[in-house]
């Protein structure tokens, strides 16, 4: 556990499936606009509960709520979501430091349209490893496979 005042950083419990459901809605559906509307509320909660959760290292930034989260498994990160009120105040490359500490190395998918994201991980030493039309995402939108080396490319 981590303190970044007011915010502790610490192991996400099953008691916050829920909040992160939410809060991946909310940021998608505030920052990601264009993107389409795929899932239900109640199956967003099932998929954090059903595979997320169970299936990756989750961390959360606690506040008066669930201010972001991260998810994580060997190679890979699969979320990283912080509340817009949030945005800038080092939250992200916390939470990100989080899942690089003991990989040799770490991708994740970015899409294309997500300009602020996409520099974020490039400042922390993502590299672009390919650009797609979005044919392997169920948003099918064109997204940026990135990387990051330990030690650097």
């Amino acid at each position: 556990m981590r303190r970044i005042s007011p915010f502790v950083i610490r192991p996400a419990t099953p008691a916050d499936i829920e909040p992160v459901a939410k809060l991946s809605r909310f940021v998608r559906r505030t920052c990601l606009p264009y993107l389409p509307d795929l899932h239900t509320p109640a199956e967003d909660l099932a998929y954090f509960r059903d595979l997320v959760f169970p299936g990756s290292t989750v961390w959360v930034v606690e506040g008066v709520g669930i201010e972001g989260f991260c998810a994580w498994r060997p190679g890979w990160v699969d979320h990283l979501y912080i509340h817009p009120d949030h945005h800038g105040r080092g939250l992200g490359t916390a939470m990100l430091s989080q899942a690089m500490d003991g990989q040799p190395s770490l991708r994740l998918w970015v899409f294309q349209r997500n300009v602020h994201a996409a520099r974020f991980y490039a400042s922390r030493g993502f590299r672009v490893v390919e650009y797609t039309d979005g044919h392997g995402n169920e948003e099918r939108e064109p997204d940026t496979l990135m990387e990051w080396l330990r030690g650097g490319p």
